[in-house]
């Protein structure tokens, strides 16, 4: 896909082909949309299709997968499990104009910000359908969870939405999900569902919910392939600060657009596992190095890795992408401290 240009507003004319360059203190451009209402009712067109950056898999790459595609690491792979980091405490103490985030494993966090407790993308199952099970716990009983206040969903594959887990939440919990998926929800009697188009946003008690593109897709079923669609989340408290959930994607074009549109990325969660074989999975999933790229994009002051650790995906070693991501952190000349690798089950407070 050919990346727009995106500009901010001048009061001269200029040459149409002479390049802006934003300024760090500019408002974001194009300016940021008015909040849409909670839970109202909208209609989409039937697919999403014209959102993809790159085609889905064809009839050659699925013979080619099927003839040489790797879905599982090696005995050699899979003999650091008893290594992967694990370190589960309770969550902080915070207040209203404190941000918090606990990785609960995988794209699972416990986000606190703007005095809401925000679960994103949350998986407590111990199996999802058609992978192994977890091979780390997750970091955070669910017994010993507050009161949820929202839940983001970044699309609908089983590994970010998971109906056993949205099962033990109550009916009336507030729910931010992509276009298209409201209905799923409904149907599992959630009262409180807000659906958004990318750009598009809403505001809970003070804290701005902002949906935003990623290089993904989505598939729940044989007949519903990108009938809802994919995305990550941008969470805006009073004061400002704010954090970037990424959700599921490849590297590309959408985090310098992101960065552009939402500047002062306080802290970045993003994917940086399930990419190995690299020529099936490159347009879906960034690996490590492509991870910090995008934050570098983002221009986010910090990076939290996920999506690894948790679930057997692809065919990298399980401890590959911790190795992979701290060396193109360093090789990339950013501060360690900003790079906040956490174990499962561990907490970071800015």
């Amino acid at each position: 896909m050919t990346q727009q240009s995106e500009s901010t507003a001048s009061a001269t004319p200029r040459a149409a082909d002479e390049p802006v360059l934003p300024s760090p203190l500019a408002p974001p451009y194009p300016p940021l949309a008015e909040p849409r209402p909670l839970a109202e009712r909208r209609v989409w067109p039937r697919t999403f299709h014209d959102r993809l950056t790159a085609p889905l898999p064809g009839l050659k790459a699925m013979a080619r997968f099927a003839r040489e595609g790797a879905v599982r690491p090696g005995p050699q792979g899979l003999a650091d499990i008893p290594r992967l980091p694990y370190a589960p405490a309770p969550l902080p103490r915070v207040d209203a104009r404190t941000v918090a985030v606990t990785w609960a494993g995988h794209a699972s966090w416990v986000l606190r910000i703007g005095g809401l407790t925000v679960l994103t993308d949350p998986v407590w199952s111990r199996r999802i359908l058609g992978t192994p099970a977890r091979i780390t716990p997750v970091g955070v009983p669910w017994e010993d969870l507050p009161r949820i206040d929202a839940v983001v969903i970044s699309h609908n594959h089983y590994d970010h939405l998971d109906a056993p887990t949205l099962r033990r939440l109550p009916r009336d919990t507030p729910v931010f999900v992509p276009a298209g998926l409201a209905r799923w929800f409904h149907r599992r009697r959630f009262t409180r569902v807000t659906e958004l188009d990318w750009w598009e946003a809403a505001e809970l008690d003070g804290v701005r919910f902002d949906f935003v593109p990623s290089h993904h897709w989505s598939k729940r079923s044989l007949t519903d392939t990108c009938h809802s669609l994919w995305g990550g989340w941008v969470l805006t408290d009073r004061d400002g600060q704010r954090v970037y959930f990424a959700g599921d994607t490849g590297y590309g074009h959408w985090f310098s657009r992101i960065g552009r549109r939402y500047p002062g990325i306080d802290l970045a969660l993003l994917p940086i596992g399930a990419y190995d074989p690299r020529w099936w999975l490159r347009d879906v999933h960034c690996d490590p190095e492509e991870a910090v790229r995008a934050a570098q994009d983002l221009g986010a002051a910090r990076m939290a890795p996920m999506h690894w650790a948790t679930f057997v995906l692809s065919a990298e070693p399980v401890m590959e992408p911790l190795t992979r991501v701290r060396a193109a952190w360093e090789k990339a000349g950013l501060p360690r401290e900003n790079l906040w690798d956490m174990p499962v089950g561990a907490s970071k407070v800015l």
